[in-house]
């Protein structure tokens, strides 16, 4: 799955399969007084090739400031993620995925210009137990100078159905803002095609935190 960790699986899904990655998010900025609630976020992802798959991303978004309060559904996001290369051997693997998020949201949320996400998904298998996993990214803005993205996870399976995960994750915004955080997580195998998820995090040069819980089904 490509929740509930920042950092996008290397992996595609089967093709001809169809995978629902949906969860209730819980942002609170401490500095600019606002609490966001993403209820749900959702995520289709469909197997064209064993190779590619699509992806369609949408959230309804309820923001909550001091004295006001906003909701509706975010911006659309449309995209494809490419398996690059794949050594099972060597545990190693290679993916580059691409989002357009298309502006259809209302103005209150954004100043509906198309944006492009852009990320080099690679993944390291050391052992039966531990992985390693890392995104690199540049997403671009047509109002304004792109940012670059990054992170690391690293993930500790602590027996057939529970898995647990620590997080550093970033970005620069603009090329010269740089905000860094770092969460953490668990996932727990409830069926063989349904997996459940809980997670958290905080900003290291930032005053922030979030908390998200979800549920991930492999359809068909």
């Amino acid at each position: 799955t490509d929740r509930p960790d920042q950092t996008e699986s290397s992996s595609t899904i089967n093709n001809g399969s169809l995978q629902v990655e949906s969860g209730i998010l819980i942002i609170e900025h401490h500095t600019h007084k606002e609490k966001t609630l993403y209820l749900p976020t959702i995520l289709f992802r469909l197997g064209l090739t064993n190779r590619i798959e699509l992806r369609v991303l949408n959230q309804f978004e309820y923001k909550i400031y001091e004295t006001s309060s906003i909701n509706g559904f975010n911006n659309l996001e449309c995209g494809v993620k490419i398996q690059l290369l794949k050594k099972e051997d060597k545990g190693t693997e290679v993916a580059f995925l691409s989002h357009m998020i298309l502006p259809t949201a209302s103005k209150l949320f954004n100043e509906n210009k198309f944006s492009v996400i852009n990320k080099l998904c690679v993944s390291h298998k050391s052992n039966s137990d531990i992985g390693f996993g890392y995104n690199i990214g540049y997403n671009h803005h047509n109002n304004r100078t792109g940012d670059f993205t990054y992170s690391l996870v690293c993930g500790y399976t602590i027996n057939n159905k529970m898995s647990t995960y620590l997080e550093p994750y970033g970005e620069i915004i603009g090329l010269n803002e740089h905000i860094t955080n770092i969460n953490m997580g668990i996932t727990y195998l409830l069926k063989d095609n349904i997996q459940l998820d809980y997670s958290f995090g905080a900003g290291l040069n930032n005053v922030f935190n979030f908390m998200t819980i979800g549920c991930s089904i492999h359809v068909f």
